[in-house]
């Protein structure tokens, strides 16, 4: 008897959590039309799942471990004894099958308590997220009372089961009913994520391509970027309430580290409960820096004063793609953080700070510091650099980007051009042709002038005859590469430090070996957006150098603080996210910081004294080179 009726029970629990599900579903297609081809995303749910999700899940293993064991008993459990309800079916074998699954959700579920009330590690939120373990435990130890009852022929009194019933159904009320704005909401949200998700070539169903160009915006549109929440697309929508505030985008996230005014998962909660009920019901860290998160319903901005997200917080974003990086249930916050910065910028005009000036200089120099365009190269008078223009046919085009306007900068081109010449490579260069790639105009949302750079590169090299461009700059390396093709552009583009690895791998370039130690600090739009981590320690394993890795390297490094227009945007914060990362680059004990971005190098070498010495790649291949 109490068999049944728990069966019967978690059936209308379900049933009132399939209604709220459909409740949430209404609320997503408030949102922008998107293409989603949800016949394969339906197909390739559980690869999604059982691979690219639990792949970022398991770097902490004991996350994994409760996860398999908490999930998969729940899941098994449910099924079995919803099956179990129909007539007809049953048995001491169906109800045995029950007990060994929840014993596999109560070892889960002990771990998660474990995690909660004893490690506490400090991302976790709290509200509904709280009493996760005891909803977990009641459903697993209730259930798990019931269905040993009934596996060994009920031989305890009436009572007994019944009264463990009922523990298990407000376990597992809390649970299922959770879906609509509690902690399993999650769940069901993830999986439809998955399903729908904005960016389907990530997984590997798909080839899993590091995929992190921003879509073209139509500059034709009514309006121009996302003002409220009903701007965005359905299925992003959809992945905002995926988040499980888990708080791994939180800790990697260097901005919120330094004390900058923005929590990216607090940043995804302002958005999810701004469209969901109009005031979030989150319980975690906030924004650092006292900035109030305000409230704002589906039919108000999201972005001022006293609304769900402050300025400061959209424009303390370095766009570095550390939160996504981290994020196991692969959203992209990053997308958002851009898609909100496109109207305040051209609809509103209220890029922040010294962002409106580099704009400007943008539109009428076609280069950030407004500087005549023959300044490109008139610091390399002697070096007679072959222009592109006169060159006819040649091999490599170097794009030069806006280290030629710097005199650091122009110190690492020239090791790099002396390279080339030692290497004997046929290359050329645009010189005063050469505009902005564009970068950070659509970082900064300005994605009016990034178009209008794209088109007009893209038809200047349309009329060259070369093979594939390389350049030293990422963020270039990333527009040229990833953003580019969009508008027409279909040549290789290749990393100096790829590059330069393959010239020193092929015996294009003979190197001796140089004494010290040095540590490689990875660019964000170099690794995380390109996936390019091993070309830069090739080279300096080449070099014969002892090689030590920072606490954060990889594709988990941490941001120097100079992308996204953070340096001109002027959002203030605790420390300086470049101290930070000079602080782990002087805890590995190296003598040297090689770097392989402009603007890395410009960002470290602004912290004060004493500090390992920044060197650009490049710089430490030609010491090296004979």
């Amino acid at each position: 008897m109490a068999a049944a009726l728990a069966s019967f029970g978690l059936l209308i629990v379900l049933a009132c959590a399939a209604m709220l599900a459909l409740h949430a579903a209404r609320r997503w297609r408030a949102g922008a039309a998107a293409h989603v081809d949800l016949r394969a995303g339906l197909k390739a749910l559980p690869r999604r799942y059982l691979t690219d999700v639990h792949d970022v899940v398991a770097r902490k293993s004991f996350n994994a471990r409760f996860h398999a064991l908490t999930a998969g008993g729940f899941l098994a459990s449910l099924g079995l004894m919803c099956l179990a309800a129909l007539p007809g079916i049953g048995g001491a074998w169906l109800w045995g099958g029950v007990a060994v699954s929840l014993c596999a959700m109560t070892c889960g579920a002990a771990m998660v308590g474990w995690r909660r009330q004893v490690l506490r590690p400090g991302e976790l939120s709290g509200g509904g997220f709280a009493r996760l373990p005891i909803a977990l435990l009641a459903y697993s130890l209730g259930f798990l009372v019931v269905a040993l009852n009934a596996t060994f022929g009920g031989g305890l009194p009436v009572f007994v089961p019944l009264l463990f019933a009922g523990i298990g159904l407000v376990g597992a009320a809390d649970l299922l009913l959770g879906i609509g704005r509690g902690p399993l909401k999650h769940a069901l949200n993830g999986a439809l994520h998955l399903i729908a998700h904005p960016r389907p070539s990530r997984f590997s169903d798909q080839g899993g391509e590091r995929q992190s160009a921003l879509l073209p915006l139509d500059l034709e549109a009514e309006k121009l970027g996302a003002e409220g929440p009903h701007d965005f697309a359905w299925n992003r929508l959809l992945g905002f309430e995926a988040c499980v505030q888990c708080g791994r985008c939180e800790t990697l996230c260097p901005a919120y580290a330094a004390g900058l005014p923005l929590n990216p998962k607090a940043f995804i909660q302002d958005i999810a409960g701004a469209f969901s009920h109009g005031a979030s019901d989150y319980a975690g860290h906030g924004h650092p820096g006292g900035r109030a998160r305000g409230t704002s319903g589906s039919d108000r901005a999201l972005v001022g004063e006293g609304a769900a997200i402050h300025p400061d917080t959209l424009w303390a974003c370095t766009t570095c793609r550390a939160c996504v990086e981290a994020c196991p249930m692969m959203i992209e916050h990053v997308d958002a953080v851009v898609d909100l910065r496109r109207f305040q910028t051209l609809e509103l005009g209220a890029a922040p700070g010294k962002a409106s000036d580099v704009l400007e200089a943008l539109r009428h120099a076609d280069n950030p510091g407004g500087l005549e365009a023959a300044r490109r190269i008139d610091w390399a008078s002697d070096l007679r650099l072959p222009l592109a223009a006169k060159a006819g046919t040649f091999d490599v085009l170097l794009w030069l980007g806006d280290a030629a306007f710097d005199l650091r900068g122009q110190r690492s081109l020239r090791a790099l051009i002396r390279l080339l010449r030692l290497a004997e490579v046929d290359f050329a260069v645009l010189g005063a042709d050469e505009l902005d790639c564009g970068d950070l105009a659509r970082r900064l949302g300005d994605e009016a002038t990034f178009q209008g750079l794209a088109v007009r590169t893209i038809a200047q090299l349309a009329g060259l005859d070369f093979n594939r461009i390389v350049t030293m700059d990422p963020h270039a390396l990333h527009c040229l590469r990833n953003e580019y093709p969009a508008f027409g552009l279909d040549r290789p583009v290749l990393h100096h430090t790829a590059f330069l690895a393959d010239l020193v791998e092929c015996g294009r370039l003979m190197l001796k070996p140089l004494s010290g130690t040095v540590t490689y600090h990875d660019p964000c739009y170099l690794g995380r957006y390109n996936g390019e981590t091993e070309a830069p320690r090739r080279l300096l394993d080449a070099l014969g150098l002892e090689r030590r890795e920072m606490q954060h390297s990889g594709l988990f490094s941490r941001c120097c603080g100079g992308g996204g227009g953070a340096p001109v945007t002027d959002v203030e914060g605790e420390f300086r996210i470049a101290d930070q990362r000079v602080d782990q680059a002087r805890a590995t004990g190296a003598g040297c910081v090689a770097v392989a971005c402009p603007n890395c190098t410009a960002m470290l070498e602004g912290v004060v004294e004493p500090r390992p010495e920044v060197r650009e790649i490049a710089e430490l291949v030609l010491e090296a080179a004979t």
